[in-house]
């Protein structure tokens, strides 16, 4: 693959306002071309892309074209910094009246040199926000696609976007589906802007001859126009989560402006860990049937969470929790009893399954990650092997704090995608049996009414998830068993029946699905004591499915136990915890004293309401 940068730009408003500047800031500046003005970091912005692009490994040559006028700068300039002074090309303008453009500039050095490879078009005097990109990334999906390449970014919200060349791409495919050169108001909606940072295909260059004899000039935003939206070409976007600033025909004030932008950005981001948490959940109703096309209502609760914090280093650390992933012990009958207790399955595997499920999206997806490390520990207070979500809760945060890192947005990877994301961490890399409703309730937070009809599931990858209102909860409580080793096997056998349609497992699951309509209206009309009773009806009907060998008598009990104070009991998850209901206040007080003198611990929940709180349980 070739590499071109384009540094023939004509900047006359920029250099005539340096020269005329008062203030005498800037008289250093003046005559200096604008790819070699200072940019993010204090180094010339073709210094950055220079450093970007000289990799053999990569680039079997890299070409500059500039104008006649700044040629000598240029020269200069490539002595200094070991550019090979033969592939400047200077394309002899000197002024912005019979300047060639962009396209023809480019067009120039292919004919010129009689280049017949892949190339790389990249404006060498653009100011980008992020120093750290990885250009192999971008190499890479380029040649994973049949097309070409535009990288684009997300604009911030106080760029607009009748100045930029938009693009509206196909979340699925990537394709480019319409290319629009600073679009008027209302032309479009997508906040895409492509950048002159382009990869063209060997065979695709002779267009640009054939563009040419129709618009000479032209800029590479009706090139795309006429490649994109006449010829119809397949063009993919990828997307680079940071910021680029063309010092195109800019004033000095603008020039400084993005500067100081760019540089502050820069300088904000590695200073500060990232912090977030994620919070357990009981399954209020409709749980287990989010496997098998049911519906569920569950709520996320703040007594019990997950923490992953964050921060850049030099190279990428997982930290080991010392209690969850235990190196050394007291002795081997010390090794012994923590392995028979907590297993071999600590919070480790879960950090590291995240970060290369995260790679893995974001290089499918078109999304060029940055070249920074990091160093990721985490802690939690949930609860082990007790079903309240306890592994997913540190993915979901891990997650968070990646894409807080890497800039990734909600448009990018959207909730509903975010839930199947850690559901496929937990079932492709660690091979954890799970339904989608934990993944759900952690993504969204608060109470939330989960549908995962087999329509939805197969039109559209997901279920239909509606947060619903928290406000006027009644008490409910929660117990889960000290030593949840006898919890039964849950899961049991139930898949392989439903999936071969055995009539009592699939009427039970359209049930759980009716259930949960109705406790989603008991809500709504704050009928506690409707709900009280269809949790109860939830339990039985899972009862009736999983039998009581499969429950386990640790769950028995403590369900037992609740019922002899009057109170509605379920299960909250996978089984070694009971969520309840009681709306008799003094045996609630009576119910925590026999749970805890039985060897249980209780406690009233303390729902986790994100609305009323740190956006996305960040600290």
């Amino acid at each position: 693959m070739i590499c071109i940068l384009l540094v023939a730009g004509h900047g006359t408003v920029l250099e005539a306002q340096i020269k005329n500047d008062e203030t005498g800031l800037y008289s250093h500046l003046t005559g200096v071309p604008k790819a070699l003005l200072p940019g993010v970091g204090g180094r010339k912005i073709l210094d950055f892309w220079w450093e970007t692009v000289n990799m053999r490994q990569l680039f079997t040559e890299v070409y500059l074209v500039t104008n006649a006028d700044k040629y000598k700068y240029y020269e200069r300039w490539a002595t200094a910094n070991d550019f090979p002074v033969e592939n400047i090309v200077n394309d002899g303008s000197t002024t912005l009246e019979d300047r060639l453009g962009a396209v023809a500039d480019l067009e120039l050095v292919i004919r010129s040199r009689k280049l017949q490879d892949d190339i790389m078009v990249i404006a060498g005097d653009m100011l980008c926000a992020d120093q750290n990109f990885d250009i192999a990334q971008v190499i890479r999906f380029f040649r994973s696609e049949p097309g070409e390449l535009i990288i684009y970014y997300e604009l911030e919200e106080s760029e607009k976007s009748s100045s930029r060349g938009i693009v509206e791409v196909c979340p699925d495919t990537h394709r480019v589906t319409r290319f629009l050169e600073k679009p008027q108001d209302g032309l479009t909606a997508s906040r895409l802007a492509s950048v002159v940072f382009y990869c063209l295909q060997r065979d695709t260059l002779s267009h640009l001859a054939d563009f040419l004899r129709l618009q000479p000039q032209a800029s590479f935003g009706r090139f795309w126009e006429w490649l994109v939206n006449e010829k119809q070409l397949d063009v993919f976007g990828m997307k680079l989560p940071t910021g680029f600033q063309l010092i195109g025909q800019v004033g000095l004030s603008d020039y400084t402006k993005w500067l100081t932008h760019y540089s502050t950005k820069q300088q904000d981001n590695p200073a500060k860990p990232i912090t977030y948490r994620s919070f357990a959940r009981v399954g209020l109703m409709g749980n287990p049937s989010d496997g098998f096309n049911g519906k569920t209502i569950a709520m996320s609760i703040s007594n019990f969470w997950a923490e992953v914090t964050l921060v850049e280093s030099q190279t990428l650390v997982l930290v080991p929790h010392p209690l969850n992933d235990p190196t050394e012990f007291g002795s081997l009958q010390d090794l012994f009893c923590i392995s028979r207790k907590e297993g071999y399955l600590g919070g480790l595997r879960l950090l590291q399954a995240t970060c290369k499920k995260f790679y893995q999206f974001c290089s499918k997806q078109g999304i060029a990650l940055t070249k920074q490390n990091f160093t990721l520990k985490y802690d939690t207070n949930i609860p082990r092997q007790v079903g309240l979500a306890g592994s997913s809760a540190i993915v979901s945060a891990t997650l968070k704090c990646l894409m807080k890192f890497y800039n990734i947005t909600d448009n990018d990877l959207p909730k509903p995608t975010r839930a199947n994301f850690i559901l496929n961490v937990e079932t492709d890399e660690l091979f954890i049996t799970a339904g989608l409703q934990d993944r759900v309730v952690q993504v969204y937070e608060g109470l939330v009414y989960m549908d995962f009809s087999k329509n939805l599931m197969a039109e559209q990858g997901y279920g239909n998830y509606v947060s619903m209102d928290m406000s006027g909860l009644p008490h409910f409580w929660l117990a889960y068993l000290s030593d949840p080793s006898d919890s039964g096997r849950i899961h049991s056998n139930i898949r392989q029946r439903w999936l071969s349609g055995e009539p009592l497992v699939v009427e039970a699951m359209k049930s759980f699905a009716e259930l949960t309509d109705q406790a989603r209206m008991a809500l709504q009309d704050r009928d506690w004591r409707r709900l009280a009773q269809l949790m109860d009806q939830n339990f039985e009907l899972r009862r009736s499915v999983y039998t009581d060998d499969c429950l386990g008598p640790g769950n028995l009990k403590m369900v037992q136990l609740a019922r002899q104070f009057g109170s509605a009991v379920k299960l909250p998850g996978s089984g070694g915890a009971v969520v309840g209901l009681c709306l008799d206040e003094e045996k609630l007080v009576e119910m925590r004293q026999a749970f805890q003198e039985a060897g249980c611990v209780f406690c009233v929940i303390a729902p986790y309401n994100p609305s009323a709180s740190t956006v996305g349980g960040q600290h």
